[in-house]
């Protein structure tokens, strides 16, 4: 994977984190309403998974953003 790719995907793992948090909600909590996996978003929040763009929409959907704020690189 290209470094810029990867500082990408780890851009995003950080927002979605950041969301969360704000929301005050575990992993497993977004996962159930996202309608992925527990460690699946674990995944995600450290970079370590190339995400969909459905998967991206439903991490949006469930923390009450844009999609667009989330990829705002």
């Amino acid at each position: 994977m290209a470094n810029l790719d990867k500082q990408f995907l780890v851009f995003l793992g950080r927002k979605i984190r950041n969301e969360r948090i704000k929301m005050d909600i575990s992993q497993e909590r977004l996962g159930e309403i996202a309608g992925v996996h527990r460690t699946y978003v674990g995944m995600v929040e450290r970079g370590e998974k190339n995400i969909t763009i459905r998967n991206l929409s439903r991490f949006a959907k469930a923390l009450n953003v844009k999609t667009r704020d989330l990829i705002d690189f």
